[in-house]
């Protein structure tokens, strides 16, 4: 079974507070669409996130102001797009389990997996009307465009099975760091942050997510379907690159810390700061 599939949330401990409170909002906002077709869908699809992101954009506001509805509310819709990218990437690398279940296209088929991501979508654009924010709108809707540039991408070297440590990180930036980004960077305009203090949260967040992906496939490298994997075939000496992978997990580890020097002391910040801990990599 995969190492993924196995995980209890190890963030359950420290951010258990920040945790409830988002799955509460995130209930809210499916009680909205309770008479819908989608709703089992959606319900099944939300179960068992770590919350990262949510937790990333709560604790961005926190750290440079302060956290109300509308901040929740916004931690929903970096949650919904994760799950609706979650869906799309089990049909296209074939998934047979998740978070020790089906996978959404094995539990409801390829028609209704293809639907609910239409669904979310619009969700999505529901709760960024309801917060009235050009720039929280804008963040969305780039994100979600440049997570799906980053799967093309991904598809294209794969099929080539020519991939560079460049092509390999601009991958990882676009289908995983970006939302991160997204996350720190809105919660830092929502919790009406500085200029420099949301363009620091920024960079914490696009590095957190970075390394993020980098510990999770050196955690995971034997999967055959993963990119890193073609790097460790190419190579002469796979030892090279697992060298050179620990070495940039510590250098964005480190970006991501920087990213907080301009921020406020407080305990959002330690929390924020804790959270790189979890990109950390021992072999």
């Amino acid at each position: 079974m995969d190492r993924k599939n196995l995980e209890i949330n190890p963030l359950l401990e420290t951010y258990g507070k920040y945790i409830d409170k988002i799955n509460r909002f995130l209930d809210k906002e499916l009680d909205l669409y309770s008479e819908s077709e989608f709703i089992e869908p959606l319900k099944y699809s939300l179960d068992g996130g770590k919350r990262i992101r949510p937790i990333i954009l709560v604790l961005a506001a926190e750290s440079v102001g302060n956290v109300d509805d509308n901040t929740l509310v916004a931690s929903c819709a970096v949650e919904f797009l994760h799950m609706e990218s979650i869906i799309h990437d089990d049909i296209i690398d074939n998934e047979t389990l998740r978070r020790q279940k089906d996978p959404f296209h094995i539990k409801y088929g390829y028609n209704t997996s293809v639907l609910t991501g239409d669904f979310v979508l619009g969700l999505i654009l529901g709760i960024s009307s309801r917060l009235d924010n050009a720039r929280i709108t804008k963040e969305l809707s780039s994100t979600a465009m440049l997570m799906s540039e980053g799967e093309m991408i991904e598809n294209r070297l794969e099929a080539s099975e020519d991939v560079t440590f460049d092509d390999y990180l601009k991958v990882i930036e676009y289908k995983t760091a970006v939302a991160f980004q997204a996350a720190s960077r809105i919660g830092a305009i929502i919790g009406k942050g500085s200029e420099e203090e949301i363009e620091s949260l920024t960079e914490y967040g696009k590095n957190i997510g970075i390394a993020y992906q980098i510990r999770d496939d050196l955690l995971d490298w034997k999967n055959e379907d993963k990119l890193f994997n073609l790097l460790i075939k190419k190579s002469s000496d796979p030892r090279d690159v697992f060298n050179k992978m620990e070495e940039l997990l510590k250098n964005y580890s480190e970006k991501a810390r920087k990213g907080l020097r301009k921020i406020p002391d407080s305990d959002a910040k330690n929390n924020l700061d804790n959270l790189i801990k979890f990109t950390t990599f021992k072999a």
